[in-house]
């Protein structure tokens, strides 16, 4: 005991004396950490720069404070959005015949184009006193989700405007000039603006791109003036075969020191009407028989003045800053709205079909394997509008998240895939055969346009979502590496010297309460709610824990190497995001009021997070470079093992009832799917309803044929018949058989054509 109290009184001297603690502590970890510190290129350094830290932050703290998530305001459309929804884009839909577009015309018609310009659809984000509509994040997103429901072309032309592109840059960094000359223009649909930033040799890695500017003199409106010398090839922009106006980012360089000592500025933003001298618009791209316009651009030795860079000569080098910044547009809003309208579309259509489609004499909703994919089909729609709302809801508050948006984007685009997928399975033959009445196959084509845009899911998931998260989010580690690069040593270390003390409390706080919640199944951890979902925010807040300890032992270990270890970084952010998305599954359920029916989906939702922050965490462990640290790290965060599982199947079969029953529930799952009359979506609601009102009449003939009251063996129109002229039936009741029967025929027949027609 004597040894035990000599040790303790050692460890606390050395601690509190702070030339003590100096010596023998922090200087010895402030050259090992400098010694470690990974090093970042300029592009990675404004990436970890650029953005906000949002709800990310807390989840990355091991102590997320839940009612700071409860008090975001909820997500709610103004009445001018509301009206805008209601009559221009329920207009714009009746317009669309995705079939025509996608198949034959490859374009949309002049008349919807022209319906766009005028109506403002490409002017969303832009101010009213410029002549746009001024809508809020939220309006954006439920505007593009719900016409992605009807055609994704229609989508993606409308979101690109809206996101990042001319407008949005303009809006954040363009001078007065600039702003007057261009967003008026922009707003009317005078002009159509693109961006370029994709090329042949730099996707994701945008700090490669070879397309320069160089500073020098030239002849511009018959006066001499310094300007830029541009050259690029830019591929896959979205718009550039009808852009008028062309956002462009190059490296920008000044190698006769005609703006300063700087040679190198580093990648600006510019912008430049494509009818400019030299301004190439190139070949057109295919994507995946998709018609929205897509294509490339390229430039040689185009000159243009420095007041055409956005935010003129002082906006020279600061074009990756201003990327990073506005990519929340396209990550947080544009992508995640057509990733919720899969879900959307996928859980009306196919709960339907499940519903008509019958097999064996049963409806294939009742089989449970069907149940197993349609479960999934709408605990992940309700996941995907989940994070939707809440994570447009963060734009909205003037925030730009870059951690959450790459989070969001990742997982919505794959969540959607899986959707799409299950839909495709249920529906089958149905699926597979293209045509006017189908309603999945051209989102089924669109889906990897959205997988590989805003960086490929590869990039995002891998690199950019732990790679930021764990350096923005947490509390102390980019504070501790602004402090190792500081030039002065003794100022540096002793601010690493209180860093590092209270990094080291952090450190040991979350080790010991994620071993002690560990062992008792989080029994005493805080929840800010009573009931069915109290458990769900305890075992949150100590996954929360365990991933802030296990981040800081990664850190320590391999330093510089995590950056490489790809497959351990990104299985720490798979934790990051399942918490992320099971805390916007949490949001919405108490946003909208804690509804009963919701439940099923709100368990089913965060349960499969949870399964999957344990996998990932499995994963980590069993991968760990050291298998000493190995074995400590998973003994402190899964104490007595990792008891989290797969929603359980009453859950799924609950969630189908719900899902295969007309009403509110069914209408609120799927709000933004836009049902046609005229299209294969109305037919198939339209059999849906049928069917499920004589349901029970079509379960007494059945019953009748087992029986041998009716021919067993008789179709289901004959057996009508019979059960009328027996008086089983009643003329009308049989007549409203024959109604539902074929509507049911017409929703499960598929689309033919005459030899030769196509």
């Amino acid at each position: 005991m004597s040894v035990f109290i000599l040790l303790l009184v050692v460890v606390i001297v050395i601690f509190a004396v702070k030339d003590i603690r100096i010596s023998l502590i922090s200087r010895p970890a402030f050259k090992f950490f400098k010694k470690v510190l990974p090093p970042l290129s300029q592009t990675e350094r404004e990436a970890m720069e650029a953005g906000d830290v949002w709800w990310d932050g807390e989840l990355f703290s091991g102590n997320p404070d839940w009612q700071v998530l409860h008090s975001y305001p909820k997500p709610e459309l103004s009445e001018k959005e509301r009206a805008f929804l209601d009559n221009e884009v329920e207009t714009l839909l009746a317009m669309l015949d995705d079939y025509q577009i996608v198949q034959k015309d490859k374009d949309l018609p002049k008349e919807v184009w022209d319906y766009l310009k005028v109506k403002g659809f490409f002017a969303l984000i832009i101010p009213e006193q410029f002549g746009g509509r001024q809508f809020s994040a939220i309006a954006n997103s439920t505007i593009v989700a719900k016409i992605a429901t009807k055609s994704l072309t229609a989508a993606v032309t409308v979101m690109v405007p809206n996101s990042l592109g001319p407008g949005e840059l303009l809006l954040h960094y363009g001078t007065k000039e600039q702003q007057e000359r261009w967003l008026p223009t922009l707003a009317t649909g005078e002009d159509v603006p693109c961006f370029a930033l994709t090329g042949p040799e730099a996707g994701s890695d945008a700090g490669s791109i070879p397309d320069s500017g160089v500073v020098c003199k030239r002849e511009f409106n018959g006066e001499e003036i310094i300007g830029l010398r541009l050259n690029w090839s830019k591929r896959y922009i979205t718009l550039a075969p009808v852009a008028t106006v062309l956002g462009l980012a190059f490296k920008m360089y000044d190698p006769d020191s005609l703006l300063g000592k700087d040679k190198e500025l580093g990648i600006t933003c510019a912008l430049i009407p494509t009818d400019h001298p030299g301004v190439e618009t190139g070949e057109r791209h295919f994507p995946l028989n998709m018609a929205f316009m897509n294509g490339t651009t390229y430039g040689k030795d185009v000159f243009i003045p420095l007041d055409w860079i956005i935010g003129g000569q002082q906006g020279a080098g600061r074009g990756w800053r201003m990327l990073v910044e506005c990519l929340s547009a396209g990550r947080g809003i544009s992508l995640p709205a057509l990733s919720s309208a899969t879900g959307h579309l996928c859980s009306r259509m196919t709960s339907a079909y499940a519903m008509v489609r019958q097999q064996f004499g049963l409806s294939i909703g009742q089989f449970e394997g069907v149940q197993e994919a349609l479960a999934r089909i709408g605990g992940l729609t309700y996941s995907l509008e989940a994070c939707r709302l809440m994570t447009a809801g963060a734009i909205d508050l003037k925030l730009s998240p870059s951690v959450v948006t790459a989070i969001a984007k990742y997982h919505m685009t794959e969540m959607g895939r899986t959707v799409m997928n299950d839909a495709m399975d249920i529906h089958s033959g149905k699926g597979i055969q293209v045509g006017p009445n189908n309603y999945l196959a051209h989102g089924y084509m669109g889906i990897p346009v959205s997988i590989t845009v805003e960086g490929a899911n590869i990039l995002t998931r891998n690199l950019m979502i732990f790679g930021q998260g764990a350096t923005r989010c947490h509390p102390f580690v980019l504070k501790e590496m602004e402090a190792a690069a500081m030039e002065d040593d003794d100022l540096a270390l002793k601010e690493f010297d209180s860093l590092l003390l209270q990094h080291i409390i952090f450190a040991g706080t979350n080790a010991g309460m994620a071993f002690i919640h560990g062992l008792t199944r989080s029994v005493f951890a805080k929840s800010p709610v009573c009931g069915a979902t109290t458990n769900y925010y305890k075992q949150l807040g100590r996954m929360s824990r365990g991933l802030a300890f296990c981040t800081d032992v990664a850190m320590l270990i391999l330093g510089g190497e995590l950056k490489r270890k790809e497959m351990i970084s990104a299985r720490l952010g798979d934790v990051l995001s399942h918490l992320y998305l099971a805390s916007t599954v949490l949001k919405r359920f108490e946003d909208e009021g804690r509804q009963q029916a919701d439940l099923a989906f709100v368990q089913y939702s965060v349960e499969r997070s949870l399964f999957e922050i344990g996998q990932a965490f499995d994963g980590f462990f069993k991968n760990f470079s050291n298998p000493v640290v190995n074995f400590l790290l998973k003994r402190i965060v899964f104490p007595l093992g990792n008891h989290y599982h797969r929603p359980s199947d009453d859950i799924a079969q609950t969630m189908c009832e719900h899902m295969t029953q007309p009403g509110v529930f069914r209408n609120r799952l799927t709000h933004l799917c836009y049902v046609d009359e005229n299209a294969g979506t109305g037919v198939m609601e339209n059999a849906f309803i049928a069917m499920h009102d004589t349901a029970n009449a079509f379960k007494r003939l059945k019953k009748w044929q087992r029986e041998g009251t009716l021919n067993r063996n008789a179709d289901i129109e004959t057996a009508i018949n019979n059960a009328i002229e027996k008086q089983l039936i009643t003329s009308e009741e049989g007549q409203r058989l024959h109604q539902a029967n074929e509507l049911r025929k017409q929703a499960i027949a598929v689309d033919n054509y005459k030899q030769g027609e196509l």
